[in-house]
């Protein structure tokens, strides 16, 4: 049976959204106070953007889990609840 190896950019699935979000925050602070160099400024990026794509593929397996829940037999014919304001 093959492993599967994780693109370096990628965050291991053992890391949760909030966390990731947390790091995605923390660095793009950093980048945006100017303290990083270039390189570390492209790494930093590259990191973001692996977790980025991990927070949004969390947060699409959230809305179709809600979505199983309202409608399990139909779940793409669900409609989103509107929140209370």
């Amino acid at each position: 049976m093959a492993k599967t190896v994780p693109a370096p950019d990628t965050p291991p699935p053992a890391i949760d959204f909030e966390h990731s979000l947390d790091e995605l925050e923390q660095l793009v602070a950093r980048m945006e106070s100017s303290e990083l160099s270039l390189d570390e400024s492209l790494a930093s990026f590259e990191r973001g953007s692996g977790l980025y794509r991990h927070c949004q593929q969390s947060l699409e397996q959230a809305e179709l889990r809600v979505r199983l829940l309202l409608d399990p037999e139909s779940p793409d014919n669900a409609e989103p609840f509107e929140p209370e304001l």
